[in-house]
């Protein structure tokens, strides 16, 4: 019985969205470009549930791009009509088209002259008939077995609410270096953390030129606590590394190395990466190949940093 009921709601909120899908039109294209053409920024408003979804829907236009806040259409008209300025477009939201508080807020915005969008459920509504673009997200039922619960309507809602701001996003060109540098924080955040923001750089980099006589390398590498060094040539060019391991191996072949230079003794097959790749694929290059450090080079391949495996996993890099 409960599962029968669950599923009953899932469907007909599941083809409310599919509805939208026949119904979108030359207004939402209207309104797509409102939003991408103004100077200022997006105002979402609504009350009650439509208002907690057009919440949501500023959000996302925001995280995505569009400059968006929401303004409760209740508070509005006690003062907070002054965060509305000329340039900005309003994109309210009302299932029934009737909210007084709605109306009010457009008709300000109308005298003006800002651009006023409206996501209604009632094309002949009051609301509807007011806002300058109005989009129609109508329905023959609310999910709820009564009728009454905004449930399907506040699905369609906010689908075609992602629908507006992904749209923009796209526009705009939007792209995953912009979308990083919206979500510094959290697991999105680390996602699309660069290799460039943890690397090692100046005087933590452990570095020696390929001249360098092997104590001296050996005292860099102990002074950097990496456990590696890079060895590069007289223009910074990365030609090798020296590794605790490597180091052993080479006196247990032959102590007399230590009297040779770094550039002897290195390994010429090193493993690096570029400074804009994301830190996540540093991980994984080092988990594949069993090693715990990449150096940091440039297209010339001039050494510009150093990573280690626990810079990455103390910045939550998984």
């Amino acid at each position: 019985m409960n599962l029968d009921i669950a599923r009953k709601v899932l469907e007909i909120e599941a083809d409310a969205i599919r509805l939208q899908i026949d119904e979108l039109g030359e207004a939402f294209s209207r309104a797509v470009e409102a939003i991408e053409s103004s100077r200022g920024r997006l105002c979402v408003t609504g009350i009650g549930k439509s208002g907690l979804i057009g919440q949501k829907i500023a959000a996302t236009l925001a995280s995505t791009g569009t400059p968006a806040y929401f303004l409760h259409a209740g508070e509005a008209s006690h003062g907070d009509l002054g965060m509305l300025v000329p340039g900005d477009v309003v994109l309210a939201l009302s299932y029934s088209g009737e909210t007084p508080e709605v109306v009010r807020l457009l008709e300000f915005a109308n005298t003006r002259s800002i651009c006023t969008l409206a996501l209604v459920g009632t094309p002949g509504s009051a609301v509807a008939r007011v806002a300058k673009i109005p989009i129609s997200v109508a329905l023959p039922r609310e999910a709820c077995p009564l009728n009454l619960a905004p449930t399907a309507s506040t699905a369609a809602m906010l689908a075609v609410g992602d629908a507006l701001a992904l749209s923009i996003s796209v526009r705009h060109g939007f792209k995953e270096e912009d979308f990083a540098a919206l979500h510094p924080g959290g697991s999105i955040g680390r996602r699309f953390v660069k290799v460039r923001d943890l690397m090692r750089t100046g005087d933590r980099l452990p570095r020696v030129e390929a001249s360098t006589p092997m104590p001296a390398a050996i005292h860099e590498m102990s002074r950097k606590m990496m456990g590696i060094t890079a060895v590069v040539n007289g223009d910074g060019r990365l030609v090798g590394v020296i590794s605790d391991g490597d180091l052993r191996r080479t006196l247990e072949e032959n102590p007399e190395r230590l009297r040779q230079t770094a550039g002897d003794c290195c390994r010429s097959d090193p493993k690096t990466i570029a400074a804009d790749a994301f830190a996540s694929e540093a991980l994984a290059e080092m988990e594949s190949r069993k090693i715990t450090s990449l150096f940091v080079v440039d297209a010339g391949g001039r050494v510009e940093g150093a990573l280690h495996m626990h810079d990455l996993l103390s910045a939550g890099i998984r």
